[in-house]
């Protein structure tokens, strides 16, 4: 993962992100109905992107002391023009490289956990911000999302190019949550979603920012082969459809 490149295209697309993200806002619903409703004074958000997770987070735990942070600056200017500051912090910053001598009840997090470089590390230094007794939750995309474009790109190219081929697998995040949590699970869920075109499935990709570094050659968008890809995709699965993968994860300190 380069997180230069992650944090660009999401810079550079921050203000379409909401209309291309009404995935990545169901998560964040169901995500945040798996929080205990149990009163919390403090919560850590990783990667607040525009604030749709930060909005149900504050009208949740309206007393909680809520400190987002996200690596992209032109998200959090959209945080902070959506939502208003009381009991609102929110940071630049890169969620591993942080170093927090704060405590937390809650470390929340939606759909970002697939961009992090060490996954273990991260959890690690994330369970080590709880209080005991405090939990983490988030969600995260597994390495089965955007499968029919992979076998497209595999096919046509003789090459993986979806990110998703590197995100962590259920076991792996099951292994990761055991390694620090006293308490732990991991649930699967599968959404998918048809599209018109080809050409409307990769702007959906690029303006969501979950391409993250992947799809980034020019080759692969010539007229030519966006042609040959597209009745490829139709010859394979009757339309274009994708399929997401998406583990929703708790660990209990």
């Amino acid at each position: 993962m380069d997180k230069k490149i992650i944090k660009n295209n999401f810079g550079r697309y921050a203000h379409l992100y909401d209309k291309y993200s009404w995935l990545q806002e169901k998560i964040a619903a169901e995500l945040s109905e798996k929080i205990n409703p149990n009163g919390l004074s403090s919560i850590l958000e990783l990667g607040c992107g525009t604030g749709n997770f930060t909005r149900l987070l504050r009208s949740k735990f309206e007393r909680a002391r809520i400190k987002a942070l996200d690596i992209s600056p032109e998200m959090v200017a959209l945080c902070r023009r959506k939502l208003p500051q009381n009991g609102l912090e929110f940071i630049i910053a890169d969620a591993e490289d942080l170093e927090l001598r704060e405590s937390f009840d809650l470390v929340a997090s939606n759909a970002t956990f697939q961009w992090f470089a060490d996954l273990e590390g991260t959890l690690a230094k994330f369970a080590g911000c709880l209080r005991k007794g405090g939990e983490i939750i988030f969600s995260t995309f597994g390495p089965k999302t955007f499968r029919e474009l992979d076998w497209v790109l595999r096919s046509l190219l003789n090459e993986a190019a979806v990110a998703a081929n590197f995100f962590a697998s259920r076991e792996k995040l099951e292994e990761l949550l055991r390694k620090n949590f006293r308490a732990s699970r991991a649930i699967e869920k599968t959404y998918r979603e048809s599209f018109s075109s080809l050409r409307d499935l990769l702007r959906k990709i690029r303006y969501s920012g979950i391409r993250g570094n992947g799809l980034a050659k020019k080759r692969f968008f010539s007229r030519s082969n966006l042609d040959k890809m597209q009745e490829l995709y139709l010859d394979k699965f009757n339309g274009i459809s994708v399929t997401y993968q998406v583990f929703y994860c708790r660990g209990v300190k």
